[in-house]
């Protein structure tokens, strides 16, 4: 019975032709849902923290900033992974560079 079966499903001698053309056909939606993921996806994320990380090279002593968890202060020190921020008068808090979300100079 199982070898009816497994007779049925296959052409005699192989793939053949038609399995080369079947497996490119199987092929090309995969082609097209990468590519989908890339522009929809991949690369604006991609554009967003390159952005980002020219946003934090730029960022500066006297600076108004937001950062990610919503926290308004104005850059009083700068280290490579650490910025002091001041929230109030004397008030001065240490974020990690990059929580930073937002720059607002001061002009």
């Amino acid at each position: 019975m199982f070898g009816l079966a497994f007779a049925m499903g296959t052409p005699p001698g192989g793939a053949g032709a038609a399995g080369g053309a079947s497996a490119f056909m199987n092929i090309i939606p995969l082609v097209f849902m990468f590519a989908i993921f890339y522009f929809l996806l991949i690369r604006p994320q991609q554009k967003k923290a390159k952005e980002h990380k020219s946003l934090l090279d730029a960022l500066k002593k006297g600076d108004r900033v937001v950062t990610a968890g919503g926290m308004h202060g104005k850059v009083t020190a700068l280290d490579d992974k650490l910025v002091t921020l001041e929230i109030a008068n004397g008030v001065n808090v240490k974020f990690n560079k990059g929580f930073i979300g937002n720059v607002e100079r001061e002009g």
